[in-house]
């Protein structure tokens, strides 16, 4: 199941960048404030945001938010790193 958000088209214009990056930069965030809240597991997260894991962690790093490690993402990572 796919979710469209509605953002007011008064807010969405007043987003300052160019239109074809507003898509994928409102996502990336997204996906860093749900990490962050331990709402998204790190590859869910990571899937949302539309980057590899090497730049997801780098991003993690430079925004200085903590990495959650527990037996879910541990199996993720054995999942990951299985394919």
């Amino acid at each position: 199941m796919d979710l469209n958000l509605k953002i007011p088209s008064t807010i969405y214009r007043a987003i300052c960048l160019p239109e074809p990056q507003k898509e994928a930069v409102l996502l990336r965030e997204l996906s860093f404030i749900l990490y962050q809240k331990n709402i998204l597991s790190l590859g869910k997260a990571r899937e949302l945001a539309r980057m590899t894991k090497w730049e997801f962690h780098e991003e993690l790093g430079k925004r200085k938010i903590e990495r959650h490690y527990d037996f879910e993402s541990y199996k993720e990572d054995l999942k990951y790193a299985k394919s």
